[in-house]
């Protein structure tokens, strides 16, 4: 009997390929020949898979969300079975910092991302938003849990400051990776603010 294919395995396998490329030559440069080279598989397939370059460009940012929703997770675990607001907000900005080889890849191609959508209505509209907005209302959410436990200074405006950690996440991590500062600066930096919104340094009520 011939192998049954996976499709959303095969999926996926393009879009790491295409983040591969990408993070190697920015996304700007990618074409679908390109991608399909790094996935070892035929230009017509990723075709099959996909029509558009546009539509490629969509799944593999789709991608990158999923995979930086793994990271956050993966981070918060390292914190013990139920970790406070200050180290689940610690865990979604530092998991956005190119500190190695997979969070820079991420962070250059996400950038990347932010820029076409300049000119691309296609990225520009809820497919790119949404992310970045769905990011700044779960930072929000993890403060106000803070200030329900009375864990945050008095007078804190939430949504404020999870817009203003949130770009300043995306900021420092562009200085990383232009050289500008290290990683362990760039969490200094956001470990600084944090400081200023909690009270203290510990979040035990």
């Amino acid at each position: 009997m011939p192998k049954r294919v996976d499709h959303a395995e095969r999926r996926t396998e393009i879009a790491e390929a295409l983040v591969r490329v990408a993070g190697r030559r920015g996304l700007h440069a990618v074409g679908m020949r390109d991608v399909a080279a790094e996935a070892g598989v035929s230009l017509r397939l990723v075709q099959y898979y996909f029509e558009t370059k546009e539509k490629l460009l969509l799944y593999g940012l789709q991608h990158l969300a999923e995979r930086f929703g793994e990271r956050v997770a993966a981070r918060s675990r390292t914190v013990g079975d139920d970790p406070g607001p200050r180290a689940m907000i610690e865990a979604l900005l530092m998991a956005s910092l190119p500190t190695d080889e997979a969070s820079r890849a991420f962070h250059l191609v996400y950038t990347s991302y932010a820029v076409l959508a300049v000119t691309d209505p296609a990225l520009a509209a809820q497919p790119f938003i949404r992310n970045p907005d769905a990011a700044e209302e779960v930072l929000a959410g993890l403060l106000r849990q803070a200030q329900e436990a009375d864990l945050v200074e008095p007078g804190v405006d939430v949504q404020l400051e999870a817009a203003s950690l949130l770009a300043m996440s995306a900021g420092l991590g562009t200085s990383v990776l232009v050289g500008q500062r290290s990683p362990r600066s760039a969490a200094a930096v956001l470990d600084h603010h944090l400081n200023r919104i909690f009270q203290g340094s510990d979040e035990d009520p």
